[in-house]
């Protein structure tokens, strides 16, 4: 039973991990990146669909994208989904496909992304503290039922810990690799 807390407790951290990457994945570095595009909705058929399922993204040159419908008739729908985006790129149709061309990034716009990344580390450190804590009172909850002893709780809050230690370890190895990315040129 408590080794089950302590496995879920692990999924949980892995995955505020993954959602790190996802988030980080979507900042701009100055290259092209087809996970940029992932939270673009299309207008399709009056339906929001993701861009994903209605095109192939692929990446030419280094930095740009090359976006080609499946279906020729949403080229003007992706066009308008792409320039109502937060992205700030402008998209260039030429009736086939849209292509993306990623803007180089000034060094103190590269310092601001850096910046600007803390915001999600430190969601995702506060998510890992909160598995953490329901972990732990989980475990002292079965110690107040004498389901566990003193010493099992203890050896438990240690053990829970060590995944904690971990999850954060990665959340600052996702971070730094980041970090490294848009700081090079």
């Amino acid at each position: 039973m408590t080794n089950e807390l302590i496995t879920n407790a692990k999924e949980k951290m892995a995955g505020s991990v993954a959602n790190l990457q996802r988030n980080l994945g979507q900042i701009r570095a100055g290259r092209a990146n087809a996970s940029l595009l992932d939270r673009i909705m299309v207008e399709y058929y009056g339906a929001p669909t993701p861009l994903k399922q209605l095109a192939s993204i692929t990446i030419p040159e280094a930095r740009v994208l090359a976006i080609a419908p499946f279906d020729k008739s949403s080229l003007k729908e992706i066009e308008r989904s792409i320039n109502e985006s937060d992205l700030g790129i402008t998209p260039a149709n030429d009736g086939q496909t849209i292509r993306l061309v990623i803007p180089m990034l000034t060094e103190e716009r590269r310092k601001e992304l850096v910046k600007s990344m803390g915001k999600f580390i430190e969601e995702a450190k506060v998510a890992i503290r909160n598995s953490r804590r329901d972990a732990i009172e989980a475990v002292k909850k079965q110690q107040k039922a004498s389901e566990i002893s003193e010493d099992e709780l203890k050896t438990f809050e240690k053990d829970i810990q060590k995944v904690t230690d971990e999850a954060v370890k990665d959340v600052e190895a996702v971070a730094k690799e980041k970090e490294q990315e848009l700081l090079t040129v």
